[in-house]
């Protein structure tokens, strides 16, 4: 790696930044996903929109390799998971849903660290940080401890982490659990700036409805099934409804849920 950008073979611009195929998982006699296909095109901010048990951390496990893909199969910029791993791993970043800075130590150790596992350099890095936190608050921060910060901030670090080593694709699962609207609004703002400024694609897992725009790629995840897929207008037209909402409760039988405002329980 030079300058914080990938060496070794480039996919095509045409391939997707993450393709599944016919993926299927089970934890024993519970299947937890079946025959799941869907694809994320490059620079684009998809949402993979389910309920709480839709499988969605089970697939981002198996993105990430923390699961085998033992039937069907996942391909970042066209580098497979199992044949290639360490290519397609190369090409990713990961924002997890359990919280994972080190309290102890300061926001730029965490993230010149956190570079230095993907070799790049202190100065790379440090130029790295200065170019995602151009405009936020956090940059005056950056010798402070970890623990210092308030949940949005730390997820704010957390996601310039993942950012830190130019990954083309990014997952985030279900980010803004826990935080308040303002501050999922901000994170939300942020990773939407980072995808049309960068031109990284972003698979964002959410169980929110509030958090897709009329714009946004959807992929529609029930009971480990894939039940649609498209921009949010197309899906809204094909179930005959009013908004993505209300397609996803025909399609789901779930009422769609939005985040609760600050102070209601």
């Amino acid at each position: 790696m030079q300058d914080g950008k990938l060496n070794g073979p480039h996919p095509a611009d045409d391939l997707p930044a993450l393709a599944v195929e016919r993926v299927s998982h089970s934890y024993g006699q519970r299947k937890a996903l079946n025959d799941v296909s869907f694809t994320v095109p490059q620079g684009s901010f998809t949402a993979l929109l389910g309920p709480n048990g839709a499988g969605k951390s089970t697939l981002f496990s198996l993105i990430t390799r923390l699961f085998n893909v033992r039937h069907g199969a996942i391909r970042i910029l066209g580098f497979d998971l199992s044949k290639d791993p360490g290519e397609a791993l190369r090409r990713l970043g990961v924002v997890f849903q359990a919280r994972t800075l080190d309290l102890d130590l300061s926001i730029s150790q965490n993230l010149i660290y956190h570079a230095a596992l993907h070799g790049l350099p202190a100065s790379a890095a440090k130029t790295r940080i200065g170019e995602i936190l151009a405009t936020s608050e956090l940059r005056s921060r950056l010798k402070e401890k970890a623990r210092n910060l308030s949940g949005g901030q730390l997820r704010s670090i957390e996601i310039v982490r993942a950012f830190m080593h130019r990954p083309r694709l990014i997952l985030l699962d279900e980010p803004t659990v826990g935080l308040d609207v303002r501050s999922r609004a901000a994170i939300l703002s942020e990773v939407r700036r980072l995808v049309h400024e960068e031109g990284v694609s972003v698979l964002w897992a959410t169980h929110l409805i509030d958090e897709i725009d009329a714009g946004d790629r959807v992929v529609v995840l029930h009971q480990g099934e894939v039940l649609a897929e498209g921009f949010v207008p197309d899906i809204v037209a094909a179930q005959g409804a009013r908004s993505i909402g209300d397609a996803f409760t025909r399609l789901t039988g779930v009422r769609a849920k939005a985040a609760q405002p600050e102070g209601v329980a």
